[in-house]
């Protein structure tokens, strides 16, 4: 289960009950920060709070300030400033050498991304979230309105002002379009985070073979959702597979694109070791747009694949052939099938990132990409 979905049932099960809570979500960093935009921490009024925004060093400042806006009933802009570079700063701890802003707002307001996190998994398409974090001076009452932005132009709530309405959809589509979060200064000076909410990834497993346990547990476990593909029905059952968001039975694999989910944001594994069912997995899936298309086994196999293929008459694209990855996974040395799993999953997040996946050590700049020019924590 991710982190999302953790506070995400326990905003749902505590106002459910009636009890007090507060969401806070950073939304600007500036410098070495460990978490960025987007992240959340559910303080409720009883209880340990649920998420995660600095890997301890601000929690308990947070939760105090949480507490406050539950009493008050007023939503806050909070900054952190761990930019110093002294030994009072690394000895208390703190992991980063960053700032961050955290915008805290109460329980109604936290209900409202309740909804908006549940269209973002149940559509199955990206969403955007426009909160108001900093209004004008004198429209400080719109501090937590909220529209939210659908990718098919589609608006639910307002802002209450016709101009910031007007900005701020404007701005969402931007920001769907650059499938990236960051706050925004609107012309009138209010500032709001506009955040990209991303359905799970959607990860398609050709072949139940044992091999396929471990990965589509640690997939699950990263909050994605996997589904398992395999011409075998007995196979496909929810005690191999408890992990599993779905299963999809084929006769023939070639059929995959018309019997299974399969876009562009849709990542593939073929992993049946049976060379003639991998190849017709191929086959099916060589005209589909597919973010990343993993093929188990060694290089050469894969060539001889692609060969038998063109012999055939089916001429991969150059398109094709770069969301290719065969052998499937970062190289880490992995053995066994959850070494294995762990570094398909790993080169997925990387290609996704657009990164290489490298060692961070060898990274010559951030390891986060920078935010632009007027959107960092102030």
């Amino acid at each position: 289960m991710s982190e999302i979905t953790d506070v995400l049932q326990a905003i749902e099960s505590l106002a459910a009950r009636g009890e007090r809570m507060a969401l806070a979500t950073i939304v600007a960093v500036r410098g070495s920060t460990y978490r960025r935009p987007g992240a959340r921490l559910l303080v409720p009024e009883e209880g340990a709070p649920i998420g995660n925004l600095s890997g301890g060093c601000l929690e308990g400042d947070v939760a105090d300030m949480a507490r406050l806006v539950m009493r008050e009933g007023t939503a806050r802009l909070a900054a952190w400033d761990l930019t110093a570079d002294d030994d009072a700063v690394w000895g208390l701890g703190l992991g980063c050498n960053g700032a961050i802003e955290v915008f805290i707002e109460p329980a109604d307001r936290a209900a409202e991304v309740v909804g908006a996190l549940r269209a973002a998994l149940e559509e199955e398409r990206p969403i955007c979230l426009v909160t108001v974090v900093e209004a004008a001076e004198t429209a400080r009452a719109l501090d937590g309105a909220r529209l939210v932005v659908h990718a098919a132009g589609r608006v639910e709530g307002s802002s209450g002002d016709a101009g910031i309405d007007a900005h701020a959809i404007r701005a969402a589509g931007e920001q769907l379009a650059a499938e990236r979060s960051e706050i925004r200064t609107l012309p009138d000076g209010t500032r709001a985070f506009v955040e990209v909410l991303e359905p799970p990834v959607r990860l398609l497993v050709c072949g139940a073979g044992h091999d396929a346990v471990p990965l589509v547990r640690a997939a699950a476990g990263l909050g994605w959702s996997p589904i398992v593909v395999d011409d075998r029905e007995p196979f496909l059952t929810r005690e191999r597979f408890p992990e599993a968001k779905g299963f999809v039975h084929l006769d023939d694999p070639e059929a995959i694109a018309k019997e299974a989910p399969v876009d562009e944001r849709t990542c593939v594994v073929v992993m049946t070791h049976n060379f003639l069912r991998d190849k017709a997995y191929l086959r099916g899936l060589a005209s589909t747009p597919v973010a990343y298309l993993g093929m188990l086994g060694p290089g050469a196999r894969t060539q001889r694949l692609l060969m038998e293929l063109a012999e055939e008459g089916l001429e991969l694209t150059h398109d094709v052939h770069a969301r290719m990855h065969g052998p499937a996974g970062l190289d880490l040395g992995a053995e066994g099938p959850e070494e294995i799993a762990h570094a398909i999953l790993a080169e997925i997040v990387a290609v996704r990132r657009g990164r290489e996946g490298g060692f961070l050590r060898r990274r010559p700049g951030p390891i986060h990409d920078r935010p632009k020019p007027g959107t960092e924590a102030r």
